[in-house]
Formats: structure tokens, C-alpha cells, sequence
């Protein structure tokens, strides 16, 4: 992929953005041993804490001014095999602070050496937790939102389609809407090997290839997988929350992104899609600064407040 692809306003961002080999496993080991060091950015008018209750352990943000009685349930990205809340702190800080909402952003156990199904048993308990603990978090249980960029988009998405399924059979609480950022959802996509000859700007079909395979502990593409452990695979979307999806018109993702979009609306469900021109996989957290990550964040902040 040729930088002149990527906006003008991130070509500078990407400069300054590491972005490491992971398909080299010593590097992977060292990104995923640093990912927990990742200087926190606190978001003004919000109490950031830890806690870890059972088999549940997040990151909680309390907006000191809150606003509604929904929350918001985040799930970080990193390919399946790196990252922690941490690094999504100006993204979810910001957003608890500006609609007043409280926010759990979900700890998760990191493939290869925890594989599916532990990183969405993870996201599930973190679930559980918030509506648990909601009526002293001053939260409606009924009214909570699950959301995830990247790799945490698609673990959102499989979370959405484990509680319909659960809710079906217990009468349990189901998700108010989906906010996913690019989200990883197919690995599928990371079988197909004409795209590797498309450097995708920070995440590339050989880097997507690693993660599936991480997580999943066979090459991607095979004839079966696990239910829940890849979401485009589900074959029936009807019933599930109404979402709003973003990507970047270049990036890898963009595909099976679109390809999702229109099956959920196909089986019904209400989708607001926002494909942004030149947009680079993430560019929302790494190029936050820009004027393009700013008016993709006030739009999706947008959305979330109409929902809620």
C-alpha cells in the first residue's frame, strides 16, 4: 500500500507510530510483556481505577459528573495477542468524561498462550460483573453498550452473539447496541494470501495471520471453527443490538467490516456504518491528534449519545 493512500493528516502520525513485526515471535513476546507498561493518559473528570473480582479484572472509569444511567463495556484491540485497557485510556477516558457514562474496559487473556474461548470468557465475566455490580455503580443493567476496536470489536461482536444466544435460554440481559471500531471479524480474510502483497498500513494480512492462528490454534480459513470464535462465521445475525461500525476504506478490515454491516441489515438489524476516506487501521487511537480521528470520535460519540 502506497503512503499517498493513507489522509494527508495521518501520513505524520504514522511516522511517529512504532508499529512492530509480529510476526516474529521474539518481538511479539516483548510487545505483549510492555503492552501492561503503557503510561496511562488520564482523561479530565474521571476517576480511573483497577479491580479484579473473581474471574473478572478491568479498568473502570467513573465520569465525577455522570449523566445517564447507562454504561458502556470496552474491549481493547491488539491483534488477539497484545494490549491492554491502558492504551485505550484518551479514547474511553474521553468518552466516559464527555457523555457522563460510566465505563468497564475489560482485562482479557492474550493468544497464544490463552486461547479461544479464554479472551471472550473474559469479556463475558467482565459482562457479568457490570451487571452485577450496576445498581451501585448507579448503572441500568438494561442499558449497557458493548464496544471494542480492532481485535476488541470483534471479541465485542462475539460477546453480543453469545449473550442473545444465553438471554434465548436463562432470560438474561442482552447488550442495549454494539460500538465497534474496525473491527476484526473474520479470519477468513487472513487465509486469503493475495492479500499479503498489500502492505496494509499497521496491521497487514501476515500480522492478521498470526492473530487468527494464535487464537483459534489452527490456520485460519478452516472448514469449521468454534461457535462464537469468529463472528462473521455466525450464520443467523437476526436479533442482534443495533450497531454502529467504522473503518478506513484502505484498510484490511474494510471488507469483511462492509460484508458484516450488510448482513446484519439483511437479518434486520438497525446498522449505522461510518467508512472513513484513507482512514489507516486504528488511526483513532494512534492519530487521535488529527483532524481526522477528531471528527470520526465526535461522530461516533454522536451515535452513542442518540442511543443512550
Amino acid at each position: 500500500m502506497h503512503i499517498e493512500q493513507v489522509d494527508d493528516d495521518l501520513r505524520a502520525a504514522i511516522a511517529a507510530t512504532p508499529v512492530p513485526d509480529v510476526t516474529k515471535p521474539p518481538i511479539r513476546w516483548l510487545v505483549a510483556k510492555l503492552s501492561p507498561l503503557v503510561k496511562p493518559v488520564p482523561a479530565d473528570g474521571v476517576a480511573v481505577s483497577e479491580f479484579r473480582d473473581g474471574a473478572a479484572r478491568a479498568r473502570l472509569y467513573r465520569p465525577l459528573e455522570q449523566r445517564t444511567d447507562a454504561a458502556l463495556l470496552w474491549v481493547h484491540g491488539g491483534g488477539l495477542i497484545l494490549g491492554s485497557p491502558t492504551q485505550d485510556d484518551p479514547l474511553v477516558g474521553g468518552t466516559a468524561s464527555e457523555l457522563g457514562i460510566t465505563v468497564v474496559s475489560a482485562h482479557y487473556r492474550l493468544a497464544p498462550a490463552r486461547r479461544f474461548p479464554a479472551a471472550l470468557d473474559d469479556v463475558i465475566a467482565a459482562w457479568d460483573w457490570l451487571q452485577a455490580h450496576a445498581t451501585e455503580l448507579g448503572v441500568d443493567p438494561a442499558r449497557v453498550v458493548i464496544a471494542g476496536e480492532s481485535a476488541g470489536g470483534g471479541l465485542a461482536a462475539a460477546a453480543a452473539q453469545r449473550l442473545q444466544d444465553r438471554a434465548a435460554s436463562e432470560g438474561t440481559r442482552t447488550p442495549l447496541a454494539q460500538w465497534l471500531f474496525a473491527p476484526m471479524l473474520d479470519d477468513r480474510t487472513a487465509a486469503d494470501r493475495s492479500l499479503d502483497a498489500i502492505d496494509h498500513v499497521v496491521w497487514n494480512n501476515r500480522a492478521n495471520r498470526v492473530g487468527w492462528k494464535s487464537y483459534l490454534g489452527v490456520e485460519p480459513g478452516a472448514a469449521e471453527v468454534p461457535a462464537y470464535s469468529v463472528p462473521a462465521r455466525r450464520a443467523d445475525l437476526t436479533g442482534l443490538p443495533p450497531a454502529w461500525i467504522t473503518w478506513g476504506d484502505i484498510e484490511l478490515f474494510a471488507a469483511e467490516d462492509a460484508a458484516y454491516a450488510e448482513r446484519l441489515r439483511a437479518a434486520g438489524v438497525e446498522v449505522t456504518t461510518d467508512i472513513v476516506p484513507g482512514g489507516a487501521h486504528g488511526f483513532e487511537n494512534w492519530g487521535r491528534d488529527t483532524p481526522l480521528a477528531k471528527s470520526l470520535i465526535a461522530r461516533a460519540r454522536t451515535w452513542l449519545a442518540g442511543r443512550l
